[in-house]
């Protein structure tokens, strides 16, 4: 039987990363990495696969609907975790006793989640999450925003505006109005405002609360107003006075004042974060180019989710940035990385004969810290020069019988020659620089 042809194809919502895409990735991971560490979080891993009871907790079902679930070889019920706070959270219930509090935490790993695609939306996704649990000061909340804040700057990303908001006040409100056990439901609806519109989510309020005039005053309250000073009155107003939430949000943007970044937050009641284990401070960020792409960072404090895994209290409070949402707004805007390789230098190879001199140029400026390939055979220069160019290599080197180089900037056009490797890898360092 004559064998058939697979055709190539990918499942709906996931995709192959080609190396500039990859490269590009990559080099946002390492720097929001070095800032995340700067901060002092330390990296943990956790598995892809767990037990479906742990990531579903006490979901009502719209979590469900997401998540990649399945029964394994073994007859276990288990799922493909859908963020890395959750298992985060079975981590520190299970390993509490090898960990010194406040634990500070990052991870960046694939998540997946079966929601509809779209623009820069998939169903495998990059999440680059800080954490720190065992604290539940203004502090740690204030932190986790310095810490995002810089990590968006390291990437070239300084137009945001960070959009905070505190659930314990959000739910005050809603216990003013009688509503406070359909809340979750209620979240959900405003979580969606950015989405689907005023409209929309009107009528969701109004099925919930079976109240237009109550479905009218949640949408009151979360309109923006013009100052954080403003926006916080007004929340005090209509949720009963002034309470620990919105004293702990004082707290945090006199300390973001500190920092000398407030400029860059916003005091925003419609940001309550859909997911039902927040308990404080919840935020999203946004980017002032480019609004319609939707959060690109959020998070929030979540004192209870451990409480799902163990008897002690251990409260927490996080971050996440989408880095797959956030490459797709960098293209938009014209400032994603285009490197097709790491390379600082091509070897070209003129003549088969001199493959061992060719090698042995490579090795001596590796060894002081050039990336460099050698071509391996010696074809049209043309063709030579195409590869240097598609992998983005600035020098190309041609080596002489007598183990001399020349360097040529691919630029520039410009050629030096007679080096040795000391010299070459001088020149092409400081133009790395």
């Amino acid at each position: 039987m004559e064998n058939q042809i697979i055709q190539p194809r990918l499942l709906k919502g996931f995709r192959d990363a080609l190396p500039q895409e990859q490269i590009f990735r990559s080099s946002l991971i390492e720097k929001i990495t070095g800032v995340y560490r700067s901060f002092g979080f330390v990296p943990i891993d956790t598995p892809v696969l767990e037990y479906a009871e742990i990531l579903l907790r006490k979901s009502n079902g719209e979590t469900e609907k997401q998540v990649f679930r399945f029964e394994d070889n073994g007859g276990r019920d288990v799922a493909m975790r859908f963020d890395l706070t959750v298992p985060f959270a079975r981590f520190t219930a299970e390993h509490k006793a090898e960990l010194a509090f406040p634990f500070k935490r990052y991870h960046m790993a694939k998540v997946w989640r079966g929601e509809k695609p779209q623009a820069g939306r998939y169903r495998e996704f990059v999440q680059c999450d800080i954490d720190t649990v065992g604290s539940d000061a203004a502090s740690s909340d204030a932190e986790i925003l310095c810490a995002m804040k810089a990590a968006l700057a390291a990437i070239r990303i300084e137009k945001i505006k960070i959009h905070i908001n505190h659930r314990g006040a959000f739910n005050r409100f809603l216990a003013s109005l009688g509503v406070q056990e359909k809340s979750e439901d209620i979240l959900r609806s405003v979580d969606k405002l950015a989405k689907v519109g005023k409209d929309e989510v009107q009528s969701e309020l109004e099925r919930t609360t079976e109240s237009g005039e109550k479905a009218q005053k949640i949408l009151d309250y979360i309109q923006p107003s013009a100052s954080f000073e403003d926006a916080i009155k007004k929340m005090e107003a209509l949720c009963g006075g002034a309470a620990d939430d919105t004293e702990r949000l004082r707290q945090i943007y006199k300390m973001l004042e500190a920092a000398g970044i407030a400029s860059s937050f916003v005091l925003d009641p419609s940001i309550t974060r859909g997911l039902d284990y927040y308990t404080g401070l919840v935020y999203e960020t946004f980017l002032d180019e480019l609004p319609s792409i939707g959060s690109i960072c959020s998070g929030g404090r979540y004192d209870n989710l451990a409480g799902l895994y163990t008897k002690e209290r251990i409260p927490g409070v996080g971050g996440s940035i989408g880095l797959d949402r956030l490459m797709a707004a960098m293209e938009k805007l014209g400032i994603a990385g285009k490197k097709g390789s790491y390379l600082d230098a091509e070897i070209f190879c003129q003549d088969d004969s001199l493959s061992i001199q060719n090698q042995k140029a490579a090795s001596d400026l590796r060894s002081f810290g050039v990336n460099v390939e050698v071509f391996p055979e010696a074809k049209k220069m043309g063709q030579q020069y195409a590869l240097a160019e598609a992998k983005s290599v600035l020098w190309g080197i041609f080596v002489a019988a007598d183990g001399k180089l020349s360097l040529k900037n691919l630029k520039t056009r410009e050629q030096t020659e007679g080096l040795d490797a000391a010299a070459a890898a001088k020149t092409i360092l400081s133009a790395r620089a």
